[in-house]
């Protein structure tokens, strides 16, 4: 088994390249993990076999040879530029009228921008930025792609989102409402969560989840991502910043704890359980965080543990907050790509 790390610029598309790459030489991947930087970098972690660990140095030469074959074929070389120069290429004229979505013979969410007013930017990407606005007089949140970073592959990304969201529907899912689908004004609308992440509620409000509260919430959460992945959709981002609250006017900030997400993947690295954590919540906690996927449990199981817990813990009678907690399909929004 070895862990290889790339680092380089941020673009489209880049996990699957890295992934060809690396199925190139003959290996072959147990886990992915992918983190971006709002600079526009981006650090992608695989835990890979197939190759002997005696020979983990001549693994290393191969590697080289495939990077700077793909550098050749300018598939990662043009990271800071092709954007741009895509662009320039591409011209008002090379635009079609519409991205081209995949569809099924509706299109009732495509959105007239006219009736989309934009009021301030609460996130930002490398390739898009995230607004609060009104659509129709509906609190909304609009992602919105940078004009300037606009081509090809990331308008094939856009259409394959929109082709994925707009099936999706579940309450503890970001709902998508609608999107715009005309160049280079491309935007997707969802609802706001006017709560904020539960990362700032417990760490810059210096929040407190009783113990009744944070089981509803990890409940939701786990209700969510079982419904993606039985949709064969993969959040790949899943931590407290990308969880929303609908509710407790809490500030939504963008947050990246890039550097953390590598202790975890690396040096395998954990939190420290409270003492007095719930001991099956805290036997729960650590299946989760087996290093070998095989090991941990599915989300299905996480619900029917977290449920039963929650069964016996009751309801203390504090805090009552209402916590809708999502996934936040959208807040892929984090992970730079937009």
């Amino acid at each position: 088994m070895h862990e290889i790390t790339f680092s380089t610029e941020d673009k489209p598309k880049l996990l699957s390249q890295l992934t060809a790459l690396l199925a190139e030489i003959g290996l072959n991947i147990q886990e992915a993990h992918a983190f971006s930087t709002v600079d526009g970098y981006s650090l992608d972690v695989f835990v890979v076999d197939g190759w002997p660990y005696e020979e983990t140095e001549q693994l290393k030469v191969v590697l080289e040879k495939e990077v700077l074959k793909v550098e050749k074929q300018s598939w990662l070389k043009q990271h800071s530029f092709s954007s741009k120069r895509d662009y320039e290429k591409m011209g008002t004229n090379a635009y079609q009228n519409y991205v081209a979505i995949p569809n099924d013979g509706t299109d009732v969410w495509e959105i007239d921008p006219r009736n989309l007013k934009f009021e301030n930017k609460v996130a930002s990407g490398s390739y898009g930025d995230l607004y609060k606005g009104t659509y129709c007089s509906q609190e909304v949140a609009i992602k919105v792609l940078k004009p300037e970073r606009l081509n090809t592959d990331l308008q094939k990304e856009f259409a394959q989102e929109v082709f994925i969201m707009r099936k999706v529907r579940h309450k503890n899912v970001v709902q998508f409402l609608g999107a715009c689908t005309q160049p280079p004004n491309l935007c997707i609308i969802t609802e706001f969560m006017s709560g904020g992440s539960v990362y700032d509620y417990l760490h810059k409000q210096k929040g407190v989840f009783r113990l009744p509260s944070l089981l509803k919430v990890a409940i939701d959460v786990s209700k969510g991502m079982n419904y993606l992945h039985q949709n064969n959709i993969i959040h790949r981002d899943l931590k407290a910043a990308n969880l929303l609250m609908d509710e407790n006017e809490l500030p939504y900030e963008y947050l990246t704890p890039l550097q953390a997400a590598v202790g975890v993947v690396q040096k395998n690295l954990r939190p420290t359980i409270p003492k007095h954590t719930n001991p099956k919540l805290a036997e729960l906690l650590e299946r989760c965080w087996q290093q070998d996927p095989a090991l941990r449990p599915d989300f299905s199981e996480i619900i029917e543990i977290l449920q039963q817990i929650a069964k016996e813990v009751g309801d203390d009678g504090e805090d009552r907050r209402k916590d809708k907690s999502s996934g936040g399909f959208l807040s892929a929004l984090r992970r730079g790509h937009h």
